[in-house]
């Protein structure tokens, strides 16, 4: 497929509420204060729905439950990482097309209900919504997903690791010392990028810990 027009459909989204008219509007400054709840967790995973090959784009019509399925669906996600192996910190989901606002709340929210353990309930109101009338063009509706996930360590390790095996032998090294670089910025950089997995894994953790606390707490009311 169109790789560049994937990427600017996904920011063409992101985008539409600043440039279009629409039920439900949010500009960027909102979307920043809503998507990150920590400072340094602020890098988000995008998705887009429908993934369609542009040949047979028109030929495809997708409801609103099908537009939230996708979104949320791993293989939607533009990142090399699974959002099933986090949770979700904060979420924002951004409609275009001619829609109901009350369909997409009610999908909105059984997507919710239904994946509950995926979602970060120590943080209220999670999940944004914006919807645009006016669609893609070739489109008659579709969905940008931006999700604030703690899987986004993911990529994030594999670096780490793939930077631990080069430094350690030094590889490559020479070329940046020699303008000037210090190794201690290597280092530090290694360490900045450990301290971020750390963080994610510690509100992935909070997450966890607190699902097996309601579920302890079940058990021993129902005995």
């Amino acid at each position: 497929g169109d790789l560049n027009h994937l990427v600017s459909a996904t920011m063409s989204g992101v985008t539409t509420c600043l440039r279009f008219p629409g039920q439900l509007n949010a500009d960027l400054r909102k979307l920043a204060v809503n998507m990150v709840p920590f400072p340094r967790l602020h890098f988000f995973m995008a998705g887009f729905a429908p993934l369609t090959s542009r040949a047979s784009q028109q030929y495809h019509v997708l409801s609103v439950p099908e537009l939230t399925q996708q979104m949320f669906d791993a293989k939607n996600m533009m990142v090399a990482c699974d959002p099933r192996h986090g949770c979700y910190l904060t979420a924002a989901a951004i409609f275009r097309g001619r829609m109901s606002m009350k369909e997409v709340d009610e999908q909105m929210l059984k997507m919710q209900n239904k994946n509950s353990s995926y979602f970060a309930d120590w943080i209220p109101n999670n999940v944004k919504t914006a919807v645009c009338d006016i669609p893609p063009r070739g489109l008659t509706m579709s969905a940008t997903f931006i999700g604030n996930n703690t899987a986004i360590q993911e990529p994030f390790k594999r670096t780490s690791e793939q930077f631990s095996a080069m430094f350690r032998r030094k590889a490559f090294l020479h070329w940046y010392t020699e303008e000037g670089m210090d190794e201690m910025e290597f280092t530090e950089a290694e360490s900045n990028i450990n301290d971020l997995v750390s963080e994610y894994q510690q509100y992935q953790d909070a997450t966890a810990d607190e699902q097996g606390e309601f579920e302890e707490d079940l058990v021993e009311e129902e005995v």
